[in-house]
């Protein structure tokens, strides 16, 4: 019998002390007019840390770039009005003994003309390509990628300014930082090209700038996966020892923890070893790690053809989970969509009430609730 306490216990990772192990995972919600949270966002991220939620991490928030955003009504995290508004929404964390971090986000090359803000501004990526082999934006010169990394710097001194306690960047999916990792998007031929650890430059020196802008103590996560968006079989390692030679520089750069995507958490990441991504990297790495994929539902995100055409979700055992990380495989476990439909999923697994649990439905994404 599994002790569902695991998911429960405190842990400090680093300077941040958490009150249990589940974190709030990052997601797109599109309720932000004009870029800036509002009451509503307000109170869909307080009611989450009502809830019981250790870590809120919140939707990507874009960094003060023309070329960050790809997706109409997502905020932003740059001008007065933006950071405002997620102080409001700090404040209303805190207020509830919650914590919370923003994801600190830029799209890179998958961004269309048109969408506001950035007007006619294409996409911006190391090759501008969303797509391998198919240039459909801005390839970034030395100039563009030293003005991202301090859009990214700036976003996070800020966010630590009104209050966040942590900052997440987003490096995983196929946006712009995988866009520079992934070799079917990255055919630089400069010191940002060529092999794995030349494509991790531009990782290497926005983590870099970032720590140097909010000092040695403020709690630095990073988001990676092997998955992208364009493709969700491609990897950029296929061993424990390639795993090891990417991750060492990032750490190196200054990232506290890392927050391991996978679409379903329960897979292996190599064969001849159960550990999942998050478990080898907590291996590997000796830092903290986030699991995170389809956690508490009996189906993935999207289907394989790529199509957005989101699954329904039923609630499933979290036997399996709770057995891995009694076991230190690792340290936190992000929920996702089970947030969305239970605001309160934390408190009501804590408090054994898994029948009262709803399922995922894809019409809960039209509304903030």
């Amino acid at each position: 019998m599994v002790n569902i306490n695991n998911l429960f216990t405190p842990i400090t990772l680093g300077k941040l002390t958490l009150n249990n192990r589940i974190a709030m995972a990052p997601m797109t919600r599109s309720f932000s007019p004009g870029n800036v949270p509002n009451d509503m966002v307000v109170e869909y991220y307080k009611k989450r840390a009502e809830g019981g939620v250790g870590l809120i991490i919140t939707e990507g928030t874009c960094v003060g770039h023309k070329a960050a955003s790809g997706y109409p009504n997502v905020p932003f995290i740059a001008g007065d009005e933006a950071l405002a508004g997620w102080k409001k929404v700090v404040d209303a964390v805190h207020s509830v003994g919650g914590k919370i971090a923003p994801q600190l986000w830029h799209v890179g090359s998958i961004r269309k003309p048109g969408v506001e803000p950035g007007g006619d501004t294409p996409g911006y990526g190391p090759s501008g390509m969303a797509m391998p082999d198919m240039v459909t934006g801005h390839a970034m010169t030395k100039d563009d990628i030293n003005e991202v990394i301090q859009a990214f710097a700036q976003a996070a001194l800020d966010a630590k300014n009104i209050g966040f306690d942590a900052v997440e960047i987003h490096g995983a999916h196929g946006y712009i930082i995988d866009q520079f990792f992934w070799e079917g998007t990255n055919k630089r031929d400069d010191e940002y090209g060529g092999d794995l650890a030349a494509r991790s430059r531009f990782a290497i020196e926005l983590i870099k700038a970032t720590r140097d802008a909010v000092g040695e103590e403020f709690p630095i996560i990073f988001r990676w996966s092997q998955w992208k968006q364009q493709d969700y079989t491609a990897r950029l390692v296929e061993t424990p020892e390639a795993l090891e030679a990417f991750l060492t520089p990032l750490v190196d750069a200054g990232v506290d923890i890392f927050h391991c995507s996978q679409r379903r958490y329960w897979e292996p990441e190599f064969e001849g070893s159960d550990l999942n991504l998050a478990g080898w990297v907590k291996k590997l790495t000796g830092k903290h790690t986030i699991t995170v994929g389809s956690v508490g539902l009996n189906q993935d995100f999207l289907p394989e053809d790529g199509t957005a055409n989101f699954k329904d979700a039923e609630p499933v055992s979290l036997d399996n989970l709770v057995e891995r990380i009694g076991q230190n495989e690792f340290d936190l476990v992000a929920v996702g969509r089970a947030l969305i439909s239970n605001p309160d999923w934390v408190n009501q697994v804590k408090n054994g009430n898994f029948s009262e649990l709803k399922a995922f439905d894809k019409a809960h994404l039209m509304k903030l609730v």
